[in-house]
């Protein structure tokens, strides 16, 4: 009698945990990809990253032929960098050591002071680094490098692409309806013609925050050259495709009184900004 009750209740308990199993599983995939925040030393500022899987991106040539490219994953930051992290950069606010060497000096080249108001009034408070030029956003990485111990950099091309598109294939992460920016993107029918706050728009499906729109991020081009990539407050719909992409033009700086004009700054270009990859 007794051995007899105990096989029921052994199926009762295979079952209780495969649930729970069940249920783990589909809190992992609920809980979207593996994220990490690095905190930048001597501060209270923190960037976080989100795991980017390994994968394949199709991306066509010139001439309209697609090739495919192998992706090794990579860690993106969730969001645009703000002003709040820019600023301990160029006012050097982390209270780090001056350097000891030129390799270290240059490891920690920052940008001339900004000889405007390079927020354009709009703040500090949340708002992406705007203004940026290649040379500043890589600097800056440069420099976060050396504060956290951790290899940071821009994004190639094809990995912001593939971030971008997190494993879809429509016309935006979001589907091919246009209707669909107001939630996912600050673009030229909703921003009020300035940038917003990072991360007030609904993310990706892999969790990164303003690929569509706000501003164009700056990233290593696949012709080796740099490019910007997204979109920004200031374009339209078509604009904002994963694939679409600028280069720097001379109106960017334009009005910069300074000469020779500043390799730091875009005085004309309060539509482009940057975010970094962490790597592995």
């Amino acid at each position: 009698m007794i051995a007899g009750a105990a096989a029921p209740i052994l199926v009762a308990q295979g079952a209780m945990l495969a649930s729970v199993f069940l249920m783990l599983v589909q809190a992992a995939q609920e809980a979207g990809p593996e994220r990490v925040s690095v905190t930048i030393p001597g501060s209270t500022v923190s960037l976080e990253f989100v795991a980017i899987p390994a994968g394949k991106l199709e991306v066509a040539g010139a001439e309209g032929e697609k090739t495919t490219v192998a992706i090794k994953a990579f860690a993106l930051s969730a969001t645009e960098v703000p002003w709040e992290a820019f600023d301990i950069f160029v006012y050097g606010l982390s209270g780090e050591a001056p350097p000891t060497d030129k390799a270290e000096a240059d490891a920690r080249a920052r940008p001339t002071k900004p000889y405007i108001n390079m927020d354009r009034g709009w703040g500090h408070n949340g708002n992406p680094a705007l203004s940026m030029s290649y040379k500043s956003a890589n600097a800056f990485c440069a420099w976060l490098s050396k504060e956290t111990g951790k290899k940071m950099r821009l994004p190639s091309e094809d990995e912001w692409e593939y971030a971008c598109r997190a494993g879809t294939s429509t016309k935006w992460s979001f589907g091919d309806d246009p209707s669909g920016l107001d939630a996912a993107a600050w673009y030229k029918a909703n921003s009020e013609n300035r940038p917003h706050p990072v991360a007030k728009k609904a993310p990706n499906p892999w969790g990164l925050y303003d690929m569509h729109g706000n501003v164009c991020e700056w990233v290593a081009g696949r012709d080796g050259k740099p490019a910007v990539k997204g979109g920004s407050f200031k374009d339209k719909p078509e604009e904002l495709v994963p694939e679409d992409r600028d280069t720097e033009k001379r109106a960017w700086n334009a009005t910069d009184p300074q000469v020779p004009k500043s390799t730091w700054w875009l005085a004309d270009a309060t539509f482009v900004g940057f975010r970094i990859v962490l790597e592995p």
